[in-house]
């Protein structure tokens, strides 16, 4: 804070802090900032939201509409999909500084103040009333709802504690024990996951968006607070379970929907600019190939139909995931002193535990194991982005070499350069690596990389066999494979056939 702000109610009078500015509301002043950023952008092509990615042309028009219309508004979507972070980035479009009367619990404006322990403060004190100063965020207050909360919580309660260390009447203003929304005024007042908000705590909640002031514990104190409120909900809580009032409903001005990244690169941008990838001990080089394979395993999972949809897939997903894989590398080029490391197709299947907890399986996935199933994703995912690189390299002589017999193993503990090593045994692979950029004077970290995703993606495609120890072979019989395969699959189908009859019958008996 700079040190040329004034200290005294006095002091503050001759400032550029007049009345007329401070007598501005939250919503007004939001406004006014925006309208300010909207016409420097259209200069310097600056982001309204710094670090909010994929949404300039869907999401952010309809926040600075809701913002320019001075909306309480709400931002429904799936896990994972910034609106918290949205509703954060609101403190940009606040002032730098916003004076407040030193000691005060509700932030009172020094020329209005609304507390009854500010106007006796100013009384008593008058042009030496000693005034404080709030940072953007300071003025923003963040609850997550759950249904433990109380109005008390909320809005404020009596404390008999204070009423008696004071010698005050516990109908004193004096003895209010304010809660966060009080504590919010001149600010923005943030509830995330709203449907989980019991019914009559949301119903404390109409006072202050239409009328603006609070009432506590039935006692005359009525608060006219000036508050910006703005939520966030998943919509399958909102819209399917109905938890959020009609009538809180009809008081929010907007609704604004959110969503996951359109396409791979968007998403790639993102895990970029949140996952750990960058560490203070090694040298990190992540091939694009392999930001794209994570990014990707988001984008199958959100359309496998053994994951449940209605959960979503967060985009932490690929955020956890990409950092396993960076320190799997890590661990591997520490193991033998390499000086780079850099991440394979392998070191993702060494992520499955952030990948576990980010999904939600249907009852076929459940079926068949959460490995299993994640393991299929991958396996599609590499498919697919070895399809972008090497659809057209024929890859025929390689096969030939694993038909005759020829194996190789890929794992950690062997150095990159005794892996490349086993990879120049087999005839054409890194004369084939040429879409990725490869060439004999490569780095032997970056050519093992790539020569490891070249064998992935085939056996992605069944062209070769992999064990989980990494080994690499011919592929197996197609003839005997697919049949067991298509055996499993419909006595699968079967199984789940039986179940959903049982369950239908059972219903129908109800």
């Amino acid at each position: 804070m700079a040190t040329s702000l004034p200290t005294t109610l006095g002091s503050l009078r001759a400032s550029e802090f007049t009345p007329a500015r401070l007598a501005r509301s939250v919503k007004d002043e939001l406004r006014e900032n925006l309208i300010a950023k909207l016409r420097a952008s259209a200069k310097t092509k600056a982001p309204l939201f710094p670090g909010i990615v994929g949404f300039e042309d869907t999401v952010v028009p309809q926040i600075v509409n809701a913002v320019l219309s001075k909306h309480n508004f709400i931002l429904l979507g799936l896990r994972g999909q910034a609106k918290s972070r949205i509703l954060r980035s609101l403190t940009t479009l606040l002032d730098p500084h916003c004076p407040y009367i030193a000691g005060s619990e509700i932030r009172d404006n020094p020329y209005a103040p609304i507390s009854k322990f500010s106007r006796d403060l100013i009384a008593r004190l008058g042009e030496d009333t000693p005034i404080a100063w709030l940072t953007p965020n300071d003025r923003f207050v963040e609850k997550l709802a759950t249904p433990d909360v109380t109005v008390a919580d909320l809005v404020g309660d009596i404390d008999p504690i204070k009423a008696a260390r004071s010698n005050q009447d516990l109908g004193s203003e004096l003895t209010m024990h304010y809660g966060l929304l009080p504590r919010a005024n001149r600010g923005i007042f943030a509830i995330n996951e709203i449907p989980d908000l019991a019914g009559k705590i949301q119903v404390a909640l109409f006072n202050i968006m239409q009328e603006g002031d609070v009432q506590i514990k039935g006692y005359p104190v009525r608060l006219p607070l000036d508050v910006a409120i703005v939520f966030s909900a998943n919509p399958e809580d909102y819209t399917a379970r109905g938890k959020i009032v009609t009538p809180l409903k009809d008081r929010i001005g907007s609704e604004i929907r959110t969503h996951y990244p359109e396409n791979v690169e968007e998403g790639i941008t993102i895990t970029a600019q949140e996952a750990w990838s960058t560490r203070p001990a090694s040298k990190i080089e992540i091939p694009h190939y392999i930001r794209q394979i994570v990014e990707q395993i988001a984008f199958t999972a959100r359309e496998d139909k053994k994951v449940d949809k209605r959960s979503g897939v967060s985009q932490r997903l690929p955020i956890s995931t990409m950092e396993l894989v960076v320190s799997n590398a890590e661990r591997r080029a520490l193991l033998h002193d390499e000086a780079v490391a850099v991440p394979r197709v392998g070191d993702i299947y060494t992520a499955l535990p952030g990948i576990s907890g980010k999904i939600e399986l249907e009852y076929e996935g459940e079926m068949r194991g959460a490995d299993t199933v994640i393991r299929e994703i991958i396996r599609t995912s590499v498919a697919n982005v070895f399809d972008k690189y090497f659809a057209a390299t024929n890859t025929q002589q390689i096969e030939q070499w694993f038909n005759l017999g020829g194996t190789v193993q890929l794992n950690d503990e062997q150095p990159s350069s005794g892996s490349l090593e086993e990879l120049k045994q087999i005839q054409g692979l890194i004369e084939k690596l040429s879409p990725l950029e490869i060439n004999s004077k490569s780095k032997p970290e970056i050519t093992v990389s790539a020569a490891e995703f070249l064998l992935e993606g085939m056996y992605a495609h069944k062209r070769l066999s992999r064990t989980e120890e990494r080994s690499f072979s011919a592929a197996e019989k197609k003839s005997r494979n697919d049949q067991a395969s298509q055996y499993a699959e419909k006595m699968r189908e079967r199984e789940i056939e039986r179940d959903d009859y049982a369950k239908r019958t059972r219903r129908g008996f109800n």
